[in-house]
């Protein structure tokens, strides 16, 4: 190990990228990931200069970045325009991009603690070299500025927050702490955690404790927080998941077989009345403008029922063609639709956070030219939302009115973006279309709406065609689930909420705080001058 480490260290790095990914869902070995980021952090810290301190972080995110996103490739075999090959391009171009971002990171670390004052030798214009004494300063800087750039990542160029790395800690049960400071705020203390690691293979004891005990406090804390119980007189869910794949899912041979699916699964209506949750464009329907579509979906509801199911929302402009005005597609708008035993509409959510290449093409003038088209069907792109908002479910016999949030499929990844907080809701439904992301995607999408349920003290409902469903409480546990590539329904009484979070209350403040705190401690432990 030395041997590599001294004689090929950008290979070091990489490798120790590609073994960090295997601490995300589906395997979940976070200890190999703190152990890959103590390698990181060695390298780092050692590094002769700001360039190799830059490329190590690079590496290291290109390797972790490739391995845990592969199945994005995946969503290119439901794309017959393009060739299935062009999506493993599309994964590594997206993780040279993306390791920008822990590259930034690593070299600020090293940069400032180089800069700091004290490690200067007065008058001679000289940095000195790192010392034991500066143990502490390293990974209290990289921590901090880890926090900076995971939150640059979810917000530049509309932001890909997938995998931040404090998710690792979920099945620890240190996760807990997100209530606090976020998710950026677990990523800095992955990264302490980490160097504890480090500093205790260097046989040293005062230091790894200092980074370790946020931590285990934290896990501590998980373990013996209880899961808030749901009361008897919650009112009734059910999560409905047909197992409808991707290359079924737009077919119009199959409209009304997987319709007939969607019914079986929602059952008749019972005495108690019950909130329905159906996935992400779960009809083909356009259900402000086809009443037969909506008499059809309340024929499935009792008398206190509602359905909540995804469909579009669609936008015409009149078009002149050969002298004749026509209307053609203008735009749409990725919708959740709250439909009554009456047939009538009682909300609708718009998602916001909108995926490019996805539901929308970026530069279109420019890329479509080219061949570069969207991923999913469709001759026009999708629109935004408003953003987050909480809809009113209306109070019937046996059921209080309820305020519910939405955030549809990808918008459930955005740390501290997913609730109206001037109008907090009882719980949030996110429905989904995991179909076409392979066995490693819909898993990773599940631990991402766990981290929102903890910080945001809210539990979530997702509906999904494939996989996977799921019941989560307000402490982010799983209470029921439906796995992968199967046909089923989860009936239970609604989680209730807890009371809102501190994270819940100011948001990505949180973590900005610990940011500053971090980079405070570093400059007040500062070796003294050599």
């Amino acid at each position: 190990m030395r041997a590599l480490l001294d004689r090929h260290p950008r290979k070091a790095a990489l490798l120790a990228g590609l073994a960090s990914a295997t601490g995300f869902a589906p395997l979940s070995l976070w200890p190999v990931t703190l152990l890959a980021l103590a390698l990181l952090i060695h390298l780092t810290r050692s590094a002769p200069d700001r360039r190799c301190a830059f490329t190590y972080g690079w590496l290291f995110g290109v390797g972790q970045f490739t391995l845990a996103l592969h199945w994005i490739a995946h969503a290119f075999t439901f794309q017959d325009a393009m060739p299935h090959w062009l999506g493993y391009g599309g994964v590594i171009l997206l993780s040279l991009y993306l390791a920008l971002f822990p590259a930034l990171a690593t070299l600020g670390a090293w940069w400032l603690q180089r800069k700091l004052p004290s490690l200067q030798r007065e008058g001679s214009g000289v940095v000195a070299a790192p010392s034991a004494a500066s143990d502490l300063t390293f990974p209290l800087l990289l921590a901090a500025l880890w926090i900076a750039t995971e939150y640059l990542r979810a917000t530049l160029f509309t932001g890909f927050a997938w995998n931040p790395i404090g998710i690792i800690l979920l099945p620890s049960g240190a996760a807990i702490a997100a209530t606090l400071v976020g998710t950026y705020g677990l990523g800095a203390l992955v990264i302490l955690a980490s160097a504890a690691l480090l500093l205790i293979a260097r046989r040293q004891v005062a230091a790894p404790a200092a980074l370790l005990t946020p931590l285990l406090l934290a896990a501590l804390w998980g373990w013996l927080s209880p899961a808030p119980a749901t009361p008897l007189g919650a009112p009734r869910i059910r999560v409905v998941q047909p197992n409808i794949g991707q290359d079924e899912k737009y077919s119009v041979e199959r409209e009304f077989a997987n319709f007939r699916k969607l019914t079986a699964l929602t059952g008749p209506p019972r005495p108690a009345p019950r909130l329905i949750f159906w996935p992400e464009a779960a009809i083909p329907a356009y259900l402000d403008m086809e009443p037969d579509w909506r008499a059809r979906l309340a024929a499935l509801l009792g008398p206190g029922d509602l359905l909540l199911t995804g469909a579009d929302k669609v936008y015409f402009k009149p078009v002149e063609q050969d002298g004749i005005l026509v209307n053609k597609l203008a735009g749409a708008n990725n919708s959740v639709w709250i439909v009554t035993p009456q047939a009538t509409i009682a909300a609708r959510y718009s998602k916001a956070h909108l995926v490019p290449f996805g539901e929308y093409l970026p530069l279109r003038s420019v890329l479509e030219p080219i061949g570069l088209s969207r991923l999913v069907p469709g001759d026009a792109d999708f629109w935004p939302g408003p953003g987050p908002q909480s809809l009113t479910l209306p109070a019937t016999t046996g059921r209080p009115a309820l305020s519910m949030g939405v955030q549809i499929c990808y918008e459930i990844v955005f740390s501290g973006q997913v609730v109206d907080r001037a109008n907090r809701p009882a719980f949030l439904f996110n429905p989904s279309n995991d179909a076409w992301f392979g066995p490693w995607g819909p898993v990773q999408h599940l631990a991402q709406a766990r981290l929102r349920a903890l910080e945001e003290g809210l539990p979530i409902i997702r509906s999904t065609p494939t996989g996977v469903s799921a019941i989560i409480d307000a402490r982010g546990r799983v209470a029921h689930a439906l796995g992968l590539n199967r046909a089923g329904f989860l009936d239970s009484g609604l989680p209730p909420p807890l009371p809102p979070t501190l994270f819940a209350r100011v948001g990505n403040w949180a973590p900005f705080a610990l940011m500053l705190a971090l980079f405070a401690l570093a400059i007040a432990i500062r070796p003294s001058k050599s």
